[in-house]
């Protein structure tokens, strides 16, 4: 059953809790006072943060943390905080004691739906999209605020993202999936996420993007930060042109040049090796592209003047703040940065979501 022994696997801070609210017998979380004047939230499979980070930077507190990854729970610990932390398989948890809080957030994984892996969608074991619509349903917030890859609102995963927030419907609107760059919501890098929130009263409505980019080159430069990515940039044997020098496969691995007048690639959550981005100092990229280009032989041995990103600058286009401690070994740490969601993404989705919830609070007070 649901719920039963879960207590004695929780990371729980019992003194802050009974600061801001309490465990009554019947195992309801209870709002303080203090609570009930600020939104409060859920973040399921939390990662290192980056939701929640957003979500606190648009005034949500965070009372509970969903994750099962040990680095990235303390990670989430050390840098974000929650009243309660749930390392422990979501499927075995019974969310009915959180009744009461104003928002259910969070990123069910991704792996299912994303383009760069098998796509099984429902037929993964990792897909918990059913789960997510579960806790919604168990706390009954004012609102949910699901994201994803892409991907999920395709035409081969759409209809089944729609069949699984079906139990929904009558009590939320729900709009339509937005697929958001991060670069256009002050990240400097381009990375797509998919967006779906449901309102309890209203359809939501997003904040344009901002037309101005943000590059790479505001937080990278030739100077590493942090400690260096010794991983070598090798030339390709067969390599892949696309018109821009700065895309396709020039070089072995996923890891794409950056050009620092652009924003970013998008982080890959298996970098660290080869498949990490990297600084053409030399600025060597342009011409060998012109080079192959022009039907000349790729060249062989490394890229001189070239170094791939460390897990700080990973961070800074992931827009972590700079004081940001991760947990864990080097590839953990780049696993943690690839999957989180761009945290000033998260904090313009979150003050959206604020100000229209506010507006709600506002309303029923004067009726």
């Amino acid at each position: 059953m649901r719920g039963e022994g879960v207590e004695s696997k929780l990371n729980c801070n019992f003194f802050a809790l009974a600061k801001l609210g309490k465990m009554r017998e019947s195992s309801a979380f209870v709002l303080s006072d203090s609570m009930a004047r600020q939104l409060t939230c859920i973040d399921l499979f939390a990662g290192a943060g980056g939701l929640s980070l957003g979500l606190k930077a648009a005034s949500f507190l965070t009372v509970a943390a969903v994750e099962r990854d040990a680095d990235a729970v303390d990670t989430f610990s050390k840098n974000v905080g929650a009243d309660c932390i749930f390392k422990h398989d979501i499927r075995e948890i019974n969310f009915k004691r959180f009744k009461g809080i104003d928002l259910v957030a969070g990123g069910p994984p991704c792996q299912p739906f994303s383009t760069g892996g098998l796509r099984k969608g429902r037929n993964d074991d990792r897909d918990m999209l059913a789960e997510f619509v579960r806790v919604v349903l168990e706390v009954e917030p004012q609102a949910f605020l699901m994201e994803n890859v892409p991907g999920l609102a395709s035409s081969t995963h759409g209809e089944y993202l729609r069949e699984v927030l079906s139990p929904l419907f009558e009590r939320f609107h729900i709009a339509e999936p937005m697929v958001l760059n991060a670069s256009r919501y002050g990240a400097p890098q381009n990375r797509k996420r998919m967006v779906v929130v449901g309102l309890a009263d209203r359809e939501f409505k997003m904040a344009p993007g901002n037309d101005r980019i943000v590059p790479a080159g505001d937080v990278l430069g030739p100077k590493p930060l942090g400690e260096p990515n010794e991983t070598k940039v090798i030339y390709a044997k067969n390599p892949d042109l696309r018109p821009n020098p700065y895309h396709g496969q020039l070089f072995n691995g996923g890891g794409r040049a950056i050009d620092l007048d652009r924003p970013a690639p998008t982080m890959l959550a298996s970098a660290g090796g080869n498949k990490t981005h990297f600084l053409d100092i030399g600025k060597h990229v342009p011409p060998y592209h012109t080079h192959l280009l022009g039907g000349g032989k790729p060249k062989f041995g490394e890229l001189p003047d070239a170094r791939r990103l460390t897990v700080a600058e990973c961070a800074a286009l992931q827009t972590f703040p700079t004081e940001m401690k991760f947990s864990g070994s080097r590839s953990s740490q780049y696993k943690q940065i690839g999957n989180a969601v761009p945290v000033k993404l998260a904090a313009i989705v979150g003050q959206c979501l604020a100000e229209q919830m506010i507006s709600r609070q506002r309303q029923s007070v004067i009726l």
